[in-house]
């Protein structure tokens, strides 16, 4: 066993979040050490299939000239990767270094690994929110049917002349959906419990979305109330037009608890070609699929676009194990980011992962704002809550605490400019 005293930092976790924390680290000249258990760096984004992608356009993916050729898997990994080496943070990662546990000690925290411990005055977890797959147990009675997570397709034209089901009401089973009929299965069943809101379009997936609009929204302070009322009215509208009323969520669209998720363009189109149930899967057996209504489904595949859950075990803290989300965990952490349950800890994905944001911009507003904190300037110190900070509305939560950052004044000035006036074929600056 190795030992790595006198640390300032440590991350734990080498996705795109905890890349970004890396480099505003090496900005603020603390001794960091970054951990990734994978072999290379990108976190999920290394290890989706090639087919998966982001929910809205690169240019509000990316920060400055960062090279970035689309939205799909092979080119936000080379994103990431990107970040490392233009800003030389190679030497400050260590791969292959799962970490077994985290424990609060006398000097900050005790980092292990298999091979070495490190100790680190402070700690940022930034393993993600969805690392761990969800799949709902089921009874399986001599099952022949073929099963994938929407983690774990590789290849979509294994899709192709089946039938096949799709699991879920989010995102992914939208995905999934899409895909169906993008590489020509057969026939589709989808089945759900509920569904989440999206915004139906029959525009590219990645044009559904607009957060430049929602940036303008913000910075010229518009009352949430008038925000609430505005979505509620288009989707709703939305939905009507594409026929799809037989999905609409069963509560409003609400800014502060929703992420709102872009159409899947052949999902809308096809619709009335997918036969759709309500319910969960109860058993399967040979090729027939159990319901929790007493409905059976034949089918050849099984897609499970049911999301996944977050695994923070790590930490060995009680309460962010018994959490059941994203939304429970950000809920105890001070302005969204500093745990209530250790000191000196950072939990990075809560309060940017499901809530409606480019996820890199985010990080790197919070990374910023981290490095003050650890400096001396306490920055992360309103009471948790549970409601979302979106987007912009996120710096107006860092600025007034923040004010080497953001000097007064003067940072509205350049957020309102850029939420208004920066070209919208242009990537928004790095912070």
């Amino acid at each position: 066993m190795n030992t790595n005293e006198g640390l300032d930092l440590v991350i734990v976790g080498g996705g795109i979040g905890g890349v970004i924390c890396l480099k505003y680290a090496k900005d603020a000249g603390l001794n960091a050490l970054l951990l990734e258990r994978g072999e290379s760096i990108g976190g999920l984004w290394r290890d989706l299939p090639s087919w998966q992608d982001i929910q809205f356009r690169k240019e509000d993916w990316t920060l400055g000239n960062l090279p970035l050729a689309g939205e799909d898997q092979p080119n936000i990994l080379g994103n990431i990767e990107a970040w490392v080496e233009r800003f030389e943070l190679a030497p400050h990662i260590r791969l292959n270094a799962a970490v077994t546990s985290a424990r609060p000690c006398e000097n900050g925290w005790n980092i292990t690994t298999d091979t070495a411990t490190h100790e680190a005055k402070w700690l940022i977890a930034a393993t993600g929110g969805h690392n761990r797959p969800m799949v709902p147990p089921v009874e399986r009675i001599d099952a022949s049917i073929a099963e994938y997570h929407s983690s774990a397709l590789r290849d979509p034209e294994a899709l192709r002349d089946k039938r096949v089901t799709v699991v879920g009401g989010g995102a992914s089973a939208y995905d999934l959906l899409d895909l169906c009929f993008a590489h020509g299965a057969r026939s589709v069943a989808w089945i759900y419990r509920s569904t989440k809101w999206m915004r139906p379009t029959r525009r590219i997936k990645h044009l559904g979305i607009d957060m430049r609009v929602l940036a303008k929204y913000q910075m010229l302070g518009l009352p949430a109330s008038m925000v609430h009322r505005m979505t509620n009215k288009d989707l709703r509208a939305r939905y009507a037009k594409a026929g799809i009323n037989e999905i609409l969520p069963e509560v409003d669209f609400d800014i502060r608890r929703d992420q709102l998720i872009p159409g899947r363009p052949r999902m809308i189109t096809n619709f009335p070609h997918i036969e759709r149930h309500r319910g969960e899967v109860r058993s399967l057996h040979g090729k027939t699929i159990g319901l929790s209504n007493g409905e059976q489904l034949e089918t050849d595949l099984l897609l499970w676009g049911t999301g996944y859950g977050v695994d923070f075990g790590f930490l060995g803290l009680e309460a962010l194990n018994k959490a059941k989300n994203l939304n429970e965990i950000g809920s105890r952490c001070y302005s969204g980011f500093l745990s209530s349950d250790a000191p000196n800890l950072f939990l990075l994905a809560p309060g940017v992962l499901d809530t409606n944001t480019s996820t890199p911009w985010a990080y790197a507003h919070v990374a910023k704002s981290i490095m003050s904190h650890i400096g001396g300037r306490p920055v992360f110190v309103k009471p948790p809550c549970e409601a979302f900070t979106n987007h912009f509305d996120l710096v107006k939560l860092l600025a007034p605490q923040d004010r080497r950052n953001y000097p007064f004044g003067i940072w509205y000035l350049k957020y309102l400019w850029l939420a208004t006036c920066h070209p919208w074929k242009r990537p928004m600056p790095i912070p």
